[in-house]
């Protein structure tokens, strides 16, 4: 398998995971140091960070995640050992850009270890 198809492999683990709220499939494709990064998360102000177990929690508890979305991935741009993906996402509910970065972890495989996310909700 080629390096773009791991890596679309790697981001529709990671979107899959969320949509079915599989928490296993989403420990498997989140590197570790993994954080979620969104401005005006959920209509609050400001910056908000949130981490691995955090984000496996939230998706657990249902606070969001679960519902099914429609993806495209607008671009991947590789560099060997990182790379940046380029999403749009569309739930029934919500719109979604989102800007994920990876890396090629010491097991070969890519992960994803940040999240960087624009979320509107339907009109």
């Amino acid at each position: 398998m080629k390096t773009k198809e791991k890596i679309e492999q790697a981001i529709t683990s990671f979107v899959k995971g969320g949509d079915n709220s599989d928490i296993v499939a989403l420990d498997k494709v989140l590197h570790k140091d993994f954080r979620v990064a969104n401005n005006g998360f959920m209509e609050t102000l400001g910056i908000t960070i949130i981490d691995k177990q955090k984000y496996l929690s939230n998706i657990k508890e249902g606070i969001f995640g679960g519902l099914p979305r429609k993806m495209t991935i607008e671009s991947i741009d590789e560099s060997e050992i990182i790379a940046i993906v380029k999403l749009r996402l569309e739930s029934s509910e919500n719109y979604f850009v989102s800007y994920n970065s990876l890396v090629l972890d010491t097991d070969q495989e890519w992960k994803i270890i940040d999240n960087l996310a624009v979320v509107e909700a339907k009109k």
